[in-house]
This record gives structure tokens, sequence and C-alpha cells, in this order.
């Protein structure tokens, strides 16, 4: 008897669970749903149906907003910008916080236990408390409306360099005793030992550096001036106010601008999750 009511219990705990997970999955994929039929819609019709669940279903379903999109701006440009400054970011984002994160980890230096202190520090910091003193320096420089200013500074990150740092000083020692009694240099053992080990961080930080970057709006706004370097986060800021004004057109940059971040997603969940799983376990 006991044992029939504890299965029914926990037949109602796990059904009462997925029904919860299933209403959070509809609340966040459901905006995601009406921008991608809206873009397929008529202008007139993406709001007035808003509100309803035809607002869901693809009625009247063309392409002509994603071709009204490419004539009414240079979208062509803006995506190309958005692909360069984010893909140098991450990719050298894993070279330099890798490396970084592996010297804190396992190299014996003076200082060291104060620099991480500092890299702790700075991940609590805010970027708008710093955007504005950032922002008279680079344009001392002359760095305004250029890639590198979009680029360089957001390179070395510290919340990167403490994933990595967490990932790497988990990692048992003894991989890299023996390849050091092999005769392997320091930079051998972290391409050739370290590295082929370490691919959930390395996809964990590849999907939160692209997200963050490929959505960054302040920056951008605030150095870029002309359209030439222009990211597609403050493009679709100018297009909404571009007459005139056309919600199935809106929709449909949106819907360009966000299919990257998806793919990118998909691409990179295995080792994404995995990644998760790993530090849950291990810290």
């Amino acid at each position: 008897m006991k044992s029939q009511k504890s299965q029914n219990q926990k037949l109602l705990s796990v059904t009462g669970s997925y029904f919860l997970l299933t209403v959070l999955a509809l609340l966040f994929i459901g905006p995601i749903v009406f921008m991608i039929v809206g873009s397929l819609k008529p202008d007139d019709l993406v709001l007035a149906e808003a509100g309803t669940l035809k607002a869901f279903i693809p009625t009247e379903a063309s392409v002509q907003n994603y071709r009204d999109v490419f004539e009414r701006v240079n979208f062509g440009r803006f995506f190309w910008n958005s692909v360069l400054i984010t893909g140098t970011i991450v990719l050298g984002g894993l070279l330099v916080n890798s490396l970084a994160g592996y010297a804190l980890a396992r190299l014996r230096w003076r200082g060291k236990d104060w620099l991480l202190a500092v890299v702790i520090a700075l991940m609590i910091i805010p970027f708008e408390a710093i955007a504005t003193p950032l922002f008279f320096q680079v344009a001392v420089l002359g760095w305004r409306n250029t890639y590198i200013v979009q680029i360089l500074p957001f390179i070395a990150n510290a919340f990167s360099i403490y994933l990595f740092y967490t990932f790497f000083i988990a990692l048992p020692k003894e991989l890299e005793e023996a390849a050091r009694i092999d005769g392997a240099s320091t930079v051998q053992i972290f391409w050739k030992i370290i590295v082929p080990v370490s691919k959930p961080v390395f996809a964990s930080v590849t999907i939160l550096t692209f997200l963050t970057q490929w959505g960054s709006f302040l920056w951008p706004l605030m150095v870029t001036i002309d359209e030439k370097v222009r990211p597609l986060p403050v493009a679709i800021a100018s297009f909404q106010t571009l007459p005139p004004l056309q919600w199935g057109d809106i929709m449909a940059f949106g819907v360009m601008m966000v299919a990257p971040i998806l793919i990118i997603f998909l691409l990179f969940q295995k080792w994404f999750v995995k990644g998760v799983a790993t530090t849950g376990t291990k810290g």
C-alpha cells in the first residue's frame, strides 16, 4: 500500500514538473515563434492578429518582408560586420583567456594569487561603469568608428578566464606529469594534452561569448558613426525608426539577426551541457 502511494506521489511530482517545464518552454519559445510567423505575414496582419492564436499561424505567408529588408538597408554589410567582430572576439578570446586560465591554474609565478583576486573582482564590475572612461581613451587613440575599437577591449574577459581556471584546476595533474616526464614543454602540454580534454569549457566559453558580443548594443552605439562598421544590434535600432514603419520588415530583420545565435547553440549544445554538468560536479 505504501509502495503504491509512493509511486503515485512520484508520478504526480514528475507530471507536475513536466507540466511546469512545458509552460516555461512555451513562454520562452512564444515570442520567437511570433517573430518568425510575423516575418512571413503581410505588414497589416502582424499586429492586427496579435493577442490571438492567429498570431502564431502563418496566414498568407511569403518572403516579401525579407526582400524588403535587403532593399531598404544594407543588411549584408551589417551582418558581415557582426560576424567579423563577434568571430574575432570569440577566437581571440579562446586563445587569450584559455592561456591566462591555464597560467593561473597550473603555473607557479609570483603574484599569481593577487592576479586571480583581480580577475574575480573584475567579474562584478558592470561594463557600463567603465564605458565612459574607455570611450575617452579610445577617442584619444583615434580608434572611433573602426573594427578594432569594437574588438580589442573585449578579447580578454575576466569571466572567461575564471571559467577556464576552474576547469583546468580540476583536471588530474597526472596527465601533465606523464607528458613532462616524456620531455614535453609547457606549451606542448597545453596544446596536446589540455586542449583536447577541455572541449566542454571551450564550447561553453564560445557560446557565452558569442551570445554576449552578438547582441552588444551600448558600446557599438557609442563608438560607431556610419554604416561601414555598424553591427546588427545598432542597425536594427536604426531600422525601427526608418520610415515607413513596417512591422513585418522589422520581424524579418529580427529573425535574420537571431538565426546565427540558434545555429551556434545547436552546434555546441552537446559540449555546453557537458561543460555545465562537469562544472557542477567538480565545483
